[in-house]
């Protein structure tokens, strides 16, 4: 693809990543590896890149290291990387966006200095997982400044990050999703309120899946057999987010399919080859230990599906994507039935993620590479399908 900048000029690229969500360290952990592949990949000339990281008290920080090196964002010996400032936050290069379309810049707040601005940036690749990243926050301060970024628009961000509405949204649209209840921060503050919870999840039949309404990498979930387990999950799942989901358990194959925008602005959006994940550890689910820290999962790419059930999920994959209004990319999780008489199976809805995990080890670059699209490959046509879409209403 002919990228949308002169061949003279570098794409200046902000990196975002970080974040004050329980997903901090899996947006450090996808940002190391996107940050590698933009330095290192087969045209490093292409861009300039200026790595912001947030840190969990939501403090924007500058985060070259000072000797040019690379920062440690991978998960090492099981330890989570972070961005941390409690040894350096009196020698932190603060940084700071003013929500002015004119400006389109960057402010860096170094200690004992006059603020200076470290220019305006062509692009912003926000690699935040959860809320304030993911969820509509930062895609409405950077339509505020007027600076192109990947992914989706502040609503559909705001709709896919929340699984009540997007299931309302989905449903409406006639696609399948699994039963559900949803728990509010009032349902859950008294003890009336309570026992009608208890008695909607009874309707529900165990076992349940208890979750965060807008949380994801598997923070916060509980499988619940029995109705004595229900409390402790929901009061586990509201420390991450105090509105909670109560789905009923679907029995099925979990299988999953990547969407791409289209490359130019009147090209449809591509889904990806889906892929299978299985659980072999002595996990009750796919957790986030079997995830990211014990490799207790493996993946078939392509799903083992036939040619016509390969069809039918990357047709949905799109149609939620575009049901939903969302740009640039997304995961699509669904889990499948087989049919009782040998026939194509169901494919229901479980949630989409408008940036998923995006290490060259994670389920959304694999299935895009085992369609003949390289890492590299892969976020360079982020950034210039960024680049062709203007910020504002669209």
């Amino acid at each position: 693809m002919v990228s949308p900048m002169s061949d003279q000029k570098r794409i200046r690229v902000a990196v975002v990543f970080g974040g004050r969500s329980s997903e901090h360290a899996i947006s450090c952990v996808t940002a190391g590896s996107v940050l590698d592949a933009l330095r290192n990949g087969p045209e490093p000339q292409r861009y300039e890149i200026v790595p912001i990281g947030i840190a969990s008290d939501g403090r924007w920080v500058l985060a070259d290291l000072p000797d040019g090196g690379d920062l440690n964002l991978a998960i090492t010996d099981g330890r989570l990387p972070e961005i941390g400032l409690p040894a350096s936050a009196e020698r932190a290069n603060l940084v700071t966006m003013a929500g002015d379309p004119t400006a389109r810049e960057l402010t860096v707040h170094e200690p004992g200095a006059v603020p200076k601005s470290l220019g305006e940036v062509d692009v912003v690749l926000p690699l935040l997982h959860g809320p304030y990243g993911e969820d509509g926050t930062l895609q409405g301060l950077l339509e505020l400044a007027g600076v192109p970024y990947v992914g989706s628009g502040v609503l559909a961000s705001a709709v896919s990050m929340d699984k009540e509405f997007m299931k309302r949204l989905l449903a409406q649209a006639g696609f399948e999703v699994g039963p559900y209840e949803v728990v509010r921060p009032r349902d859950w503050g008294t003890e009336e309120g309570r026992a009608a919870v208890r008695l909607a999840v009874e309707e529900l039949g165990y076992p349940v899946f208890v979750k965060p309404a807008r949380a994801g990498s598997s923070m916060g979930i509980t499988k619940v057999d029995a109705p004595e387990e229900l409390d402790q999950a929901i009061d586990a799942a509201r420390r991450h987010d105090p509105k909670v989901l109560v789905e009923a358990a679907i029995e099925g194959r979990e299988i999953e399919c990547g969407v791409l925008e289209g490359a130019g602005p009147q090209d449809p959006a591509e889904a990806s080859l889906p892929a299978e994940l299985r659980v072999t550890g002595p996990h009750a689910f796919y957790d986030f230990q079997a995830k990211y820290l014990d490799g207790s999962t493996e993946v078939d790419i392509p799903a083992r599906l036939s040619a016509e059930e390969i069809e039918d999920i990357r047709g949905q994959a799109v149609g939620v994507f575009e049901t939903l209004g969302c740009e640039g990319l997304a995961r699509v999780d669904f889990f499948y039935q087989e049919s009782a008489d040998g026939g194509p199976g169901r494919f229901i809805v479980n949630e989409i993620n408008t940036m998923p995990g995006f290490t060259p080890t994670s389920m959304f670059p694999q299935m895009w590479q085992a369609a003949g699209l390289s890492y590299p490959e892969l976020i360079a046509r982020l950034i210039d399908t960024a680049l062709l879409r203007p910020a504002g209403l669209r």
